[in-house]
């Protein structure tokens, strides 16, 4: 960059031999110029004329090649320095808890992840190159015109100070517009993101015309956001240039006095000028690129917010690594809560899960069965209370060691805009085309993904939208029966599906759950049947624990859920029977 300011100087310098050579030709006079240039020109009038042509010829190479150097190497520094931003943001979201992503939406993470690092890796790489290269070529040409007139650059430079407010002024206005127009991109996400994931909804209930007018809503917000923000960027320049102009018509007057008393000749007071009206032209551009920066300014901004909140499940200094499970699991006295919510989900909660048993939870909906599940691989952290693997309270442990140790089969069935393979070996991506073949057979998936149109290697398309409700679950299972975890927690998809389906799913829980510590959210009465012990909670606590037949011979709370719930599925199961 600092080459570059001094050859835009060098080349500007050749004026004063040039004027030599055009109007006191033959004289032999040489006017001083900078860095010496003077004593290059020859006496021989065609012998001046080639060397300051072989010499502009030279230094706009020069500058070139200069020029070229700079913006690669700045780009090179700016695209390292966005991908290890991009990589720690990225880093930073995953490494948070289960609460942070509750408290944010994924748009507006992903738009901070996306847009506002685009925005940053403009600056770096665009921006703060031009902003550097305009500042060095500015300091040149202002050394210049003090090297031919110190007087009247001092008298320029009184300009300054109210280029300097104008510009911070200018500054804060922009910035505070870009963060508004940064909001909106992220509301107008939100709103497509709604109305396009929920497509069906949209149709069904005719409200395309209503989220077409929300969208519309919001992308206005944003034109006027951006609409004042050009207006302020482009009255910034000429505003700066118009002061700037008020300036030079004075020091016309002044030069004339310089000339008058001797101290610059005609050739000197050209070149003068000439840097300074070429000084203004990077004070422009810098104007400009102010704008520039304070735009990625409110990005970085919005990036900081983001790095600087934690909601991180901590982790030991000296945590040791969880041993397999040979007794059990016991929630002692557990209690926990929300930060959004006042109440508390989960009251004095104790637990125990015996190695190899099946624990079914039942409830009605708000009771905290989810939010139980969530303690067991520390997603959450309890308020009070202990969770204990084998008496060892899980805090005490790594957190990877306590995951790889638990699988984790959820409601809403999770797949990956991937092939078949990569979603069956999530867990395990060093398992083998054997060992995942064989995961598929237990979880009764091998047969339909062998009549997909390239079987393993088939992708799913988003969230699994090319397989219906029952592969999808199948495919889940076989995901955690490769994983081979010795604890599973099952949440049981409520989805209804045809009697065929409904059957293979049911086989492949019950393949899943063989051999395993299984905590379950029981939908389903086959699976509730199938439990060693069923715990009834309600309003974050247990209220009954015991069998299907000894709760129902007792008559309470999980009698009503039965009756209300499983009845139909009892009647339906003895006439299959039957």
């Amino acid at each position: 960059m600092l080459v570059v300011g001094l050859l835009e100087s060098a080349i500007g310098a050749l004026i004063v031999p040039i004027f030599d050579q055009a109007f006191v030709q033959g004289t032999g006079t040489r006017t001083a110029t900078l860095f010496g240039l003077q004593n290059l020109i020859p006496q021989d009038p065609l012998g001046a004329w080639k060397t300051i042509s072989v010499l502009l010829i030279t230094f706009t190479v020069a500058k070139g090649v200069a020029e070229w150097v700079s913006t690669y190497l700045m780009a090179r520094i700016g695209q390292g320095a966005v991908l290890k931003l991009r990589q720690d943001l990225y880093s930073h979201l995953l490494a948070q808890s289960a609460t942070f992503f509750e408290k944010h939406r994924t748009n507006y993470l992903v738009s901070r992840l996306v847009s506002s690092a685009a925005a940053i890796e403009t600056a770096v790489t665009s921006t703060i190159r031009d902003m550097l290269r305009e500042s060095f070529t500015l300091i040149a040409f202002l050394a210049a015109s003090f090297y031919y007139s110190w007087r009247l650059t001092l008298g320029s430079l009184l300009i300054a100070p109210i280029i300097a407010l104008l510009t911070a002024k200018f500054g804060t206005a922009l910035r505070n517009l870009a963060r508004e127009s940064f909001e909106g991109s992220k509301q107008l996400t939100d709103t497509a993101q709604e109305a396009l994931a929920n497509q069906g909804i949209v149709k069904a209930y005719r409200a395309e015309k209503r989220e077409s007018a929300r969208f519309t809503e919001v992308a206005k917000k944003i034109v006027r956001a951006n609409l004042r923000s050009a207006s302020v960027a482009g009255a910034s320049p000429p505003t700066i240039e118009l002061i700037g102009m008020f300036f030079v018509v004075l020091l016309l007057f002044f030069g004339q006095q310089e000339i008058i008393a001797g101290r610059l000749n005609a050739a000197q007071f050209v070149t003068f000028l000439i840097f300074l009206f070429r000084s203004y032209d990077p004070m422009r551009k810098l104007s400009r690129l102010q704008n520039s920066m304070e735009q990625a300014l409110a990005a970085a901004h919005h990036v900081w917010e983001v790095m600087d909140e934690e909601a991180i499940i901590e982790e030991k200094p000296h945590a040791s690594t969880l041993p397999p499970l040979k007794s059990g699991i016991e929630l002692r006295n557990v209690s926990f809560g929300y930060a959004n919510e006042s109440r508390a989900v989960l009251r004095d909660v104790s637990l125990q899960i015996p190695k190899g048993a099946m624990v079914a939870l039942v409830g009605e909906s708000g009771g905290g069965k989810s939010t139980l599940t969530k303690l067991l691989p520390r997603f959450h952290d309890p308020s009070s209370g202990q969770v204990l693997w084998d008496g060892l309270n899980v805090k005490d442990a790594t957190i990877a060691s306590l995951r790889s140790q638990i699988a984790l089969v959820t409601q809403e069935t999770v797949l990956f805009n991937d092939t078949v393979r990569h979603n069956i070996a999530y867990g395990r991506p060093e398992a083998t085309t054997t060992e995942i073949e064989d995961a598929a057979r237990i979880a009764f998936a091998h047969d339909f993904i062998q009549e997909l149109p390239q079987g393993y290697d088939t992708v799913v398309g988003e969230r699994g939208i090319f397989l219906s409700g029952g592969q999808r679950q199948r495919l889940a299972i076989a995901r955690a029966v490769l994983v081979n975890a010795p604890v599973l927690i099952l949440d049981e998809a409520t989805s209804a599906l045809d009697a065929e389906s409904e059957r293979l799913v049911q086989r492949a829980i019950g393949n899943l759950v063989r051999d395993r510590t299984t905590l379950v959210i029981a939908h389903r009465l086959s699976t509730v049947r199938r439990a060693d012990a069923i715990v009834v909670m309600e309003a974050g606590r247990i209220i009954e624990m015991g069998t299907h037949s000894e709760l129902l011979a007792k008559g309470g709370q999980y009698r009503k859920l039965y009756e209300l719930q499983f009845a139909d599925e009892e009647e339906v199961l003895v006439g299959a029977d039957v």
